[in-house]
């Protein structure tokens, strides 16, 4: 059975979907089989690998909706990465959720299907605490957080912290920390290291190893509809992202 991991924070600009998706590709070019879902209605997940928005005919919010099942909604990429996409039509499925049963499960239920052919299923979470990251945490064996190395780093993450042990109470005993990854890490800053040592001290040897360094590539790589090791394989990026993915497999291999 393959491993569902949630990449979340509510607070936007911390590097989410980078991770969601440099992440994925990297431990996909290490051999597993790989799944991303696509959980926010901006799409940038989606296009971050080459597909159109506008042509998503079906895509996590047929999932959810029930209109799609896991595989129909799956598009196989070229980057060995098979991608469930979105577009802003996701963001009309909290409204239509509000009247399911079981709502905060949907999710779950549509990638039972597929959960035993992958190694890794990633989801892209919204950054907001709403039903859409609510049926994320559901489906979800592990949480993944990335933190900015910045002034408000640990804003919200009590609110989100609670909200996960809240989702372990109520709707999945199973799910747990996977780590918090510190984004956008630049050693020569004072800051930076300040924020490193309050991150250590809130959720100790939870943090990742890996850092993630602010990266140009990692800026462009999206606009060319590319993880960042098919953009360019020899970046900084590239090299964090497979240094994470080799930390993550190896913590799962324990």
């Amino acid at each position: 059975m393959g491993t569902i991991i949630a990449v979340t924070n509510q607070k936007g600009g911390v590097g989410k979907t980078t991770t969601a998706v440099n992440l994925s590709s990297a431990v996909a070019a290490k051999g597993k089989k790989v799944l991303i879902v696509d959980l926010d209605p901006q799409g940038n997940t989606t296009s971050s690998f080459g597909i159109s928005k506008k042509s998503v005919e079906n895509g996590t919010y047929h999932l959810i909706i029930g209109k799609s099942n896991a595989e129909q909604a799956t598009v196989h990429t070229e980057y060995k990465v098979d991608v469930i996409p979105s577009n802003i039509q996701l963001s009309g499925a909290t409204i239509e959720l509000i009247e399911m049963e079981k709502r905060e499960n949907r999710l779950r239920q549509g990638l039972a299907s597929v959960v035993d052919y992958y190694d890794y299923i990633f989801i892209d979470c919204p950054p907001a605490l709403d039903l859409l990251t609510l049926n994320g945490l559901c489906a979800a064996d592990t949480v993944l957080v990335p933190i900015q190395c910045e002034f408000f780093a640990l804003e919200g993450l009590s609110e989100l912290m609670n909200t996960v042990r809240n989702v372990k109470k109520l709707y999945n005993r199973y799910i747990e920390l996977e780590g918090v990854l510190l984004t956008m890490y630049d050693g020569r800053l004072n800051l930076t290291l300040q924020v490193v040592q309050e991150v250590k001290k809130f959720f100790g040897d939870k943090v990742f190893k890996t850092t993630i360094p602010r990266n140009v590539r990692l800026a462009e790589a999206p606009s060319y509809g590319m993880p960042v090791n098919y953009y360019d394989r020899s970046s900084r990026g590239t090299k964090a992202y497979n240094d994470l993915a080799k930390e993550l497999l190896g913590n799962h291999k324990d």
